[in-house]
């Protein structure tokens, strides 16, 4: 399992006082209002922790303001670069619902125990997940519907998805 999830990534500046506009990867941009600390992850390969001082939002972006930079010329090099929070820090889930990379690498089986695979990416459609295996047997990429029908059980600790195989599925 993964320690932190990433909440957004700067996409440029805003304004002279030091705000950043933020592309949320979020499922919830509200969030962002609550945030009291991010950690920002430079192209260099720092991780700065960084303090919120607010946030407002403005077309598809939250504009975010952070309490150590005052200065556009401070975040101008922040342009592209991902802001990651504490597992601790995230959204409460409700049983059932689980985060998507705690989903990405488990092994995925078919209602015998025969393992079919591994998940590599979750597909947010709207109307559900989808998520994407990878073939044991060839490589090629498969698409699970993430519904009842076919999802029977997912199992975080032992790092398994068991599902129905509904016919053209594989």
């Amino acid at each position: 399992m993964t320690d932190r999830f990433q909440v957004g990534v700067i996409a440029s500046t805003h304004g002279l006082q030091g705000e950043v506009n933020v592309f949320p990867t979020t499922e919830d941009p509200n969030r962002f209002k609550k945030l009291k600390k991010v950690t920002l992850h430079t192209q260099k390969g720092e991780n700065i922790e960084l303090d919120v001082q607010g946030a407002r939002f403005f077309k598809k972006f939250v504009i975010v303001k952070f309490k150590q930079f005052n200065n556009i010329n401070d975040v101008e090099k922040f342009r592209g670069c991902e802001l990651t929070i504490d597992r601790n820090d995230a959204i409460k889930l409700e049983p059932g619902e689980y985060y998507c990379a705690d989903l990405i690498g488990l092994s995925v089986e078919d209602e015998d125990g025969k393992i079919l695979g591994t998940i590599s990416d979750i597909l947010q459609t709207g109307a559900n997940d989808v998520y994407e295996m990878v073939r044991e047997d060839n490589g090629e990429k498969v698409y699970i519907p993430a519904i009842k029908d076919c999802v029977k059980n997912i199992d975080i600790d032992n790092k398994k998805i068991v599902i129905h195989v509904i016919d053209g599925l594989l």
